[in-house]
């Protein structure tokens, strides 16, 4: 089973969805990775519906549905049973049924999940048209709390392993306003993004990451979120902040007689910081010609990547080329993103 990065498997699975491929799909992972988070925003960018269970904290009667009996028709002397679902299975429209947590369920529990998904029905209730049914869970190697996948519903599914990526982590980090600080460490220390200590409940993911970046922003020790090792390397790093160029004047368009730093640490702090700031093209356009002349070429590819994204994102990819794309010197560095910049 190969590994996909989580933009990686954004992609797969936006496919699979504009496809129409009604395929049980099982999303395999480290906890703390993004799984549920990335479905979730498959559903809301394709304006579907999204349902999410976790199994693990459901009984085989939450998702079957209670017996309820009915009388006797005139001339019968003996009743009968009807099974009533649970309100929260979907009946009609289009969506995603997101079974997560799945091998974290009893066995009882995955053998009610098992009829579900292989017949997409569970006692009286049956899937609608036009939902997938995808899954998701850790593996036994992250020592979680699960439970063998019986065979056949195994063989049922699609096998997706979902791995950590900085530069998918960076991405969703710039657009959800994660700490720059936090962005520019990891960046730096792109080990420390997912680091499993099974001697210590708090450890580094992209999760705890993200509630470390609001610990920071609010002047609290981030060790509650990523574990003591972890934040403090990144105490450390922050003393790098102290030392940085004044990136306000270098977006401003007055960096002439700023030098890039020279350790690559501060480097890792002035990009990213950089990235940050360029709200508008002529900032853009600014910092662009700074960097042309003053760093070296990965530096400013590594900056044209994360602002194209940026602007991508926001839907202001064309306000940014009628700026950028004048100077022949910046055309260089955006010659992989000309399509985009072009449309």
């Amino acid at each position: 089973m190969s590994s996909l990065k989580p933009t990686q498997l954004a992609s797969y699975l936006n496919k699979l969805v504009k496809s129409e491929l009604l395929i049980s799909t099982m999303i395999w992972g480290p906890p703390g990775i993004g799984k549920s988070s990335i479905v979730a925003q498959i559903a809301k960018e394709a304006e579907l519906q999204f349902t999410d269970l976790r199994l693990s904290q459901l009984a085989p009667t939450d998702l079957r549905g209670l017996p309820v009996p009915v009388p006797p028709k005139a001339g019968d002397t003996n009743g009968t049973s009807t099974w009533y679902p649970p309100e929260f299975l979907p009946r009609q429209g289009k969506g995603i049924l997101f079974l997560d947590e799945l091998n974290m369920a009893p066995p009882a529990m995955q053998g009610v999940a098992q009829q579900l998904i292989l017949d997409r029905r569970v006692g009286s209730y049956t899937v609608p048209d036009g939902w997938f049914l995808w899954a998701a869970g850790n593996r036994k190697e992250d020592r979680a709390s699960v439970f063998e996948m019986p065979a056949p519903l195994a063989n049922r599914f699609l096998h997706l392993n979902l791995e950590a990526d900085y530069e998918s982590f960076k991405n969703y980090a710039l657009e959800r306003n994660v700490s720059e600080q936090v962005i520019a460490f990891l960046g730096f220390r792109p080990t420390l993004l997912h680091k499993l200590d099974h001697k210590t409940p708090a450890w580094p993911s992209p999760r705890t990451w993200e509630l470390a970046s609001r610990l920071h922003l609010a002047n609290l020790p981030v060790d509650a979120a990523v574990g003591e090792g972890a934040a403090s390397e990144f105490q450390a790093y922050l003393a790098v902040y102290n030392d940085l160029p004044d990136l306000a004047a270098i977006v401003a368009g007055k960096g002439n007689a700023i030098e890039f730093p020279k350790e690559a640490s501060s480097r890792w702090a002035t990009t990213t910081g950089l990235t940050v700031r360029s709200q508008t093209p002529p900032e853009v356009l600014a910092v662009f010609q700074w960097l042309i002349a003053k760093a070296s070429e990965e530096w400013v590819q590594l900056y044209a990547a994360d602002v194209v994204n940026q602007f991508q994102r926001r839907k202001q990819l064309a306000n940014l080329a009628k700026v950028v794309m004048k100077d022949p010197a910046i055309q260089k560095y955006l010659t992989h993103y000309s399509h985009l910049l072009t449309q």
